[in-house]
């Protein structure tokens, strides 16, 4: 549970993404693209559960694609059956060859092969909790204070090595 927890923002990006696509055409109802977006978040949600991997977010990141390349993607036909939608009617609303990446911090996509890379989502990772602050704060001044340490010996015995 706790991967689904991480991964939400990115999901409901990507979701609300391909249902934008669809929501360009008069052929669904508000109602049928709410309940395409939600099927479709449920569906990845799932099937990403044990493939997400926030401390690694490319692993696992061709799992994660979604795809329509004269084949539609398995996860956006089955959102759109919820909806009474054919796997022609899908192809007649979104783009030949569409990539949509969805990783950890990032959701991104690519209308045809040669296309460029669009980024419709990205955060950064959260930073790792190591020392406080304080903690931090208190080191470097020790750390400080041995340097200054060090060089004080060692001007010490130069001087001495020169008188």
């Amino acid at each position: 549970m706790a991967a689904e927890n991480t991964m939400k923002t990115e999901v409901s990006v990507a979701a609300s993404f391909i249902s934008s696509l669809l929501s360009s055409s008069d052929s669904l109802t508000e109602e049928q693209l709410q309940i395409f977006t939600q099927t479709l978040t449920d569906a990845l949600l799932e099937h990403y559960q044990h493939h997400w991997f926030p401390q690694a977010p490319c692993r696992g990141s061709g799992y994660r694609c979604l795809r329509i390349n004269r084949k539609m993607d398995p996860l956006i036909e089955k959102a759109a059956s919820a909806v009474g939608f054919t796997q022609e009617q899908l192809f007649s609303l979104l783009p030949v060859e569409l990539t949509l990446w969805v990783d950890p911090y990032e959701v991104s996509y690519r209308i045809g092969e040669e296309g460029s890379t669009c980024v419709l989502y990205k955060s950064s990772p959260p930073r790792p909790k190591s020392a406080t602050s304080a903690d931090t704060s208190s080191h470097r001044k020790e750390k400080l204070k041995t340097r200054r340490s060090n060089r004080s010996r060692s001007f010490d015995a130069m001087e001495r090595s020169l008188s």
